[in-house]
Formats: structure tokens, C-alpha cells, sequence
């Protein structure tokens, strides 16, 4: 298991090793590629199977139900490896639990028990998701956070390539491809548990004086990251959904498969400009600065896209708001470890926090529904970019997040 090794002396400029955030960058990919090929391709594709002619309505049903079921695992399995002081081992008892269940769901013959299989798999995911993102907080210092948000740009890229590879012709059959899924999974997430040997950090693990005397500032800090990533997450979640929509609306010749080579390639470029961005944010002390920026990219690119009657500007439009809002979500999952309240509750607080990636999912259809058939794409833009205006006005009233530790 990856327990940290005796730390080194304590100085200024301690850093974790480059090994452990790669690790780390590879075992939150694999998240990602657990979950991203399943709920775009093979769940809708088994539902379909199942619940001929209602596969829509039950599709709806499983979605609604999964995304309660992640909002309580974040949390709860947070809290539990909280009071249990490991990490480690709910990786691992998740990773366990995610798998067999994803294997499980290839054998199911009706749709009732495939909706609560999906339900313990999204407990299971969370089992493992919840500690994982809580231990990035647990062993990387302040001054390696935007480095570490850089590394998490690799997920969604990751989770797009796992879907791109199981729809190979000829390299698995329908059953198969849960079996190549499972096994990318491990191989994401393992190494970091077996291979990790992480640097501890004693001081990111208690409450200094310094955090007492100016908690109140972080928790005003926190609410206000929460609100921006919320407001920006609603608007990736309406792209994700519906980009293939929006671009035939433009131009009904565009196929399935363009819409998804465009997805990708906007994530493939995504994570050197987030690296990039991290890295600078870490040599300047100066976290919140990418933050404001791409929240505000983002709402420009919603601007393009909603003033577009042409392909070429629906592209440019998506693409300034994709690499954006790419940047954004992985710098902003780093940088928001900084601003828990206290340590001793990272993984709780990290699960309500997280809780902007699960409440999208339940208001976005809702949003889309009561816009896009009466009046169109373009006020669902303009509604969705001044969100993420709003995202990026919130933040400049942010100075400053707290020093590196």
C-alpha cells in the first residue's frame, strides 16, 4: 500500500515526490475511466437491451437514482476514511467493489435488478473516489497544488480514450468490453497503492494557529469556490450532454463520431495548458489567478457559441469554452484543498464539496428541457454564460487563497 515513507526534515521548500503526483494523476484518471465509458456508452447500450422500447424513461430513472447514490458515497465513505485516519485501504476496498460490480452488470438479465447493482457501483465508486481525492490533500503541500490540478486534466482525457478503446471493432464483444474496462481501472489505480511511497506532511494534517485565527476568512473562501465551480460545472454538464445536438441544429450533417473527435481533442490539448497554468500558479503564489481566467474564457466562449448561426464560430465557440472550462475543473479540484475548513474532516467536507459535480446531473435536464424545445440553443447559452460570468465575478472577490503550507 502506498503509506508514506519517513518524512524529510521540515523546510520551506519540502516537496512530494514527482512519482507519488504522477501516480496520484494516473489513479484519478482511472476514476474517470471507470465511470465515463460506462455511463456514455455501455450503460445506455445495456438499458437498451433490457428495456426495449423504455429505454429513455429508464435511462432517465438510473441516472437520477445514480447520482443521489454518488452524492451520499462522497460523502459518507469521506467521513468513514476520515474517522478510520486510512486512506489506503477504502482506495482499495472500492477499487475491489467497483470492478466486481461493473462485471456483475454485464450478467444481468432485467432492468430492475440493473438499477440497484448501479446504485452499490456508484457507492462503490465513491468508496474509492472519496479517500482518493482526499488524499491529495492529505500528502501534497500548497505550494504543488497547481501542479497537482495540472495532472488532473489527465481524467477526463483518459475517461474519453477507455470509451474511444472498447468501441474498437473487433476487440471485444458486448460482454467483453466491461472486462476491458475493469482491467484499465486497475491498471490506473493500482500502481499508486503498490508504488506510491509518498513523502508525508505532518503540518497538513492538523490545524496550525494560523488556520484557527483565520478560518472564518477560508470558510467565506470556500462557500464562494463552491458557488463558481457549481455555476461552471452546470454549464459543462449542459455541453456534455447535448454538444451533439447543438452542432446538428447548426449543421445536420455533423455525425456522432465528429462530435466526439472534436470532445477529445479539446481534452487531449486541455492538459498542457492546464500544467502549464498549474505551474505557473505555483512559481507565482498566485492560485486564483488561472481560476478567474478560465472561468471568464468559458463565459466567452458560451458567448460565441450563442450568437453563432454557423458552423465555424458553433466551433471556435466550443472550443475556447471546452479547453476553458477543462482547465478550470482540474485546477479548481487542487487549489480547493486549500480552503477545507480542517483536516481532520478533509474527506467529509471534500464529499459536500464534490457535490457540485453530482447536482448538475439533477438540474441541468430540467434547465434544458424548459429552454431548448420552445426557444433554442442560443438562450441556454446566454443563460449558461452568465453563469460562468458569474463564476469568474466571485472569484476576483477572492484576494488571495491561503499561503502554501
Amino acid at each position: 500500500m502506498a503509506r508514506p515513507h519517513e518524512a524529510a526534515p521540515l523546510h520551506a521548500h519540502r516537496l512530494q515526490s514527482r512519482r507519488f503526483m504522477w501516480l496520484y494523476g494516473l489513479a484519478w484518471a482511472g476514476g474517470a475511466v471507470s465511470y465515463v465509458p460506462f455511463l456514455t456508452l455501455l450503460l445506455p447500450l445495456r438499458v437498451a437491451d433490457l428495456a426495449v422500447g423504455q429505454a429513455v424513461q429508464w435511462l432517465g430513472y438510473i441516472s437520477f437514482a445514480g447520482a443521489i447514490a454518488a452524492s451520499l458515497g462522497g460523502i459518507v465513505f469521506g467521513w468513514l476514511s476520515d474517522i478510520s485516519g486510512t486512506r489506503n485501504w477504502w482506495i482499495g476496498a472500492g477499487l475491489v467493489l467497483n470492478v466486481a460490480l461493473l462485471m456483475a452488470m454485464s450478467q444481468i438479465s432485467a432492468v430492475v435488478p440493473l438499477v440497484a447493482v448501479l446504485i452499490l457501483w456508484q457507492f462503490g465508486l465513491n468508496m474509492m473516489l472519496g479517500p482518493l481525492a482526499a488524499l491529495g490533500g492529505d500528502l501534497v503541500p500548497d505550494r504543488q497544488k497547481g501542479m497537482l490540478g495540472g495532472l488532473l486534466a489527465f481524467a477526463p482525457a483518459a475517461g474519453a480514450a477507455a470509451g474511444a478503446v472498447i468501441t474498437i471493432p473487433g476487440l471485444a464483444a458486448a460482454e467483453g468490453r466491461f472486462m476491458v474496462v475493469a482491467a484499465m481501472i486497475i491498471a490506473c489505480v493500482l500502481p499508486l497503492l503498490l508504488f506510491g511511497r509518498p513523502v508525508a506532511f505532518p503540518e497538513l494534517m492538523t490545524t496550525s494557529p494560523r488556520d484557527i485565527h483565520h478560518r472564518s476568512a477560508a470558510q467565506c473562501g470556500m462557500v464562494r469556490m463552491w458557488i463558481a465551480r457549481l455555476a461552471v460545472q452546470i454549464s459543462e454538464a449542459a455541453l456534455f450532454a447535448y454538444l451533439l445536438y447543438y452542432f446538428r441544429s447548426i449543421n445536420p450533417d455533423i455525425r456522432d463520431a465528429d462530435s466526439a473527435r472534436i470532445f477529445s481533442v479539446v481534452l487531449v490539448v486541455a492538459i498542457p495548458l492546464a500544467l502549464f497554468a498549474g505551474r505557473w500558479a505555483d512559481r507565482n503564489g498566485k492560485a486564483i489567478i488561472p481560476l478567474r481566467w478560465t472561468a471568464g474564457l468559458s463565459a466567452g466562449g458560451l458567448v460565441i457559441m450563442a450568437a453563432s448561426d454557423g458552423i465555424v464560430g458553433a466551433l471556435a465557440g466550443y472550443i475556447l469554452f471546452g479547453l476553458a472550462t477543462t482547465v478550470f475543473l482540474s485546477l479548481h479540484a487542487s487549489q480547493m484543498l486549500r480552503v477545507l475548513p480542517r483536516p481532520s474532516t478533509r474527506g467529509r467536507d471534500l464529499g459536500l464539496f464534490n457535490l457540485t459535480n453530482t447536482v448538475p446531473s439533477l438540474i441541468m435536464p430540467w434547465l434544458t428541457i424548459a429552454i431548448v424545445p420552445s426557444f433554442g440553443f442560443a438562450p441556454l447559452f446566454w443563460l449558461l454564460a452568465m453563469l460562468a460570468a458569474f463564476a469568474c465575478i466571485l472569484l476576483t472577490t477572492i484576494k488571495a487563497l491561503p499561503k502554501a503550507a
